[in-house]
């Protein structure tokens, strides 16, 4: 293990993950909901280890023998966002309840984990930034990508698990309705840019 390209892989995996996503908000909302916390930091750290993997061992067969998938992905998952994002949007818009009322309404493990990976598995943003920028970064460490990967992989466990957890410091200003219904406009706001970035083409 080569600490030095671990280190690099490390930061570039947090500086590509940080922004505000589609799945960023998702963790974020579960967070403050505390619903089903665990298994959502986890599905969304393993899915970007997978994609890491991917990107780090395969980048150039998949550009070569799957041309059709970008397309696929790219309306497929702006259909899903804007779905996602109107859905918050009425919710931002109907709800008068406060963070407590809303957590009586818990959503199924089924649903919640569903949700959790359409919107990383669905979303082009997560392929761009796990399987071609990082895959394409680690071929600058010839015989050592697998020292940047586990770097990469490192940094998605980070973030996501305090990303869940460390929304428990929050819960207290989310006690009031209107900081709740200003998340679910910003989770929609959030849904609606990122479709409409993809169906320009990104």
């Amino acid at each position: 293990m080569n600490f030095s390209i671990y280190f690099t892989g490390l930061m570039m995996g947090l500086s590509l993950i940080v922004a505000i996503g589609a799945q960023n908000a998702f963790v974020l909302r579960q967070g403050l909901r505390n619903e089903h916390v665990f298994a959502v930091c986890l599905a969304c750290a393993l899915s970007d280890a997978v994609l890491i993997v991917l990107g780090v061992t395969s980048l150039q067969q998949i550009a070569r023998f799957m041309p059709w998938l970008d397309p696929v992905m790219r309306y497929g998952g702006a259909a899903f966002l804007a779905w996602y994002g109107a859905k918050s949007l009425y919710s931002a818009l109907r709800s008068n309840a406060a963070l407590a009322a809303a957590e009586a309404k818990t959503a199924s493990f089924r649903q919640t984990l569903a949700t959790c990976l359409a919107l990383t598995w669905l979303n082009p943003h997560v392929y761009l930034d796990t399987v071609v920028l990082l895959g394409t970064i680690s071929t600058r460490f010839p015989g050592q990508q697998a020292s940047f990967a586990a770097g990469a992989v490192t940094g998605s466990f980070l973030f996501f698990f305090s990303l869940g957890y460390g929304a428990t410091w929050l819960r207290p200003l989310f006690s009031k309705p209107s900081a709740w219904r200003m998340l679910e406009t910003l989770v929609a706001a959030t849904m609606w840019i990122i479709a409409f970035k993809l169906m320009g083409g990104m």
